[in-house]
C-alpha cells in the first residue's frame, strides 16, 4: 500500500512538472489520467504492479 501511494504521488509530481515546465497541455493531462484509470482495470494491471514493486525493491536495495 505504501508503494502505491508513493508511486501515485511521484507520478503526480512528474506530470505536474511536465505541465509546468515542458508545456504539457491540460488535454494531455486528462488523457494521461484517463489512461491510468483504464489501464488499472485491465488484465495487465497485476503485471505492471509486480514490475513496479520489483523496481522499487531494486532501487531500495542500492547502497550509496
Amino acid at each position: 500500500m505504501i508503494f502505491s501511494i508513493s508511486g501515485v504521488i511521484l507520478l503526480g509530481v512528474i506530470v505536474f512538472l511536465f505541465f509546468r515546465k515542458d508545456g504539457l497541455k491540460p488535454s494531455h493531462l486528462v488523457v494521461s489520467t484517463l489512461f491510468g484509470f483504464y489501464m488499472a482495470s485491465t488484465a495487465i494491471a497485476p503485471s505492471i504492479k509486480a514490475g513496479g514493486e520489483s523496481l522499487a525493491s531494486l532501487l531500495g536495495g542500492i547502497k550509496f
